[in-house]
């Protein structure tokens, strides 16, 4: 199963883990395994000990490395959590989603579980270390299963409906535009 969840805040990835039965694995980006000092070593240890698999996000063949590390954890019948927006919303909105997720659900016939955030961007705002109490809602739509694309814009295509989907059911505008085109910092 793959879960695929709207991003607005760092604490996004504990929330999913507090409310899906099942342990999620994460695609985390390499710098969390790779930091010194004790800050570094506190980081790599939590992220491991998490079972998160550390990726290289800079493009090219470190997407196809990315996506095979997916397919792994999902042919281990483990359950692979996703945000497709790649990082996290800098001003709430939901963005245009990267084709990772779909391009593994139709390859693999893996259903994907929308899951939609709310109210984490509140109790853990960017910029702040301490957390604020509030309200935060979680809704985990039925799975959707895709069929193998014939073309690369299928994938697209169903990438976009699926982020237009989670946006609508959180009553978020959607942004036709990736996040990283906008992100301060991932």
């Amino acid at each position: 199963m793959i879960i695929a969840a709207n991003h607005l805040a760092v604490i996004d990835s504990l929330y999913l883990a507090l409310v899906i039965p099942r342990r999620l694995t994460f695609l985390a980006k390499q710098e969390y395994f790779t930091g010194t000092g004790l800050r570094g070593r506190c980081k790599r240890w939590f992220f491991t000990a998490a079972g998160q698999v550390p990726v290289d996000r800079t493009g090219g063949d470190a997407a196809a490395d990315a996506l095979a590390a997916a397919m792994k954890i999902l042919d281990a019948g483990r359950v692979w959590a996703i945000h497709p927006e790649g990082t996290r919303s800098v001003d709430g909105r939901v963005y245009r989603g990267r084709t990772g997720v779909l391009r593994v659900a139709m390859a693999t016939g893996v259903p994907v579980v929308p899951v939609v955030l709310d109210g984490t961007d509140r109790m853990n705002p960017r910029g702040r270390k301490l957390l604020r109490f509030t309200k935060v809602r979680i809704s985990v739509q039925p799975a959707r299963h895709y069929p193998a694309a014939e073309h690369r814009a299928q994938v697209r295509v169903a990438t976009d409906l699926l982020m237009r989907e989670i946006a609508r059911l959180s009553g978020r505008p959607y942004v036709d535009r990736y996040a990283a085109t906008f992100a301060v910092e991932s």
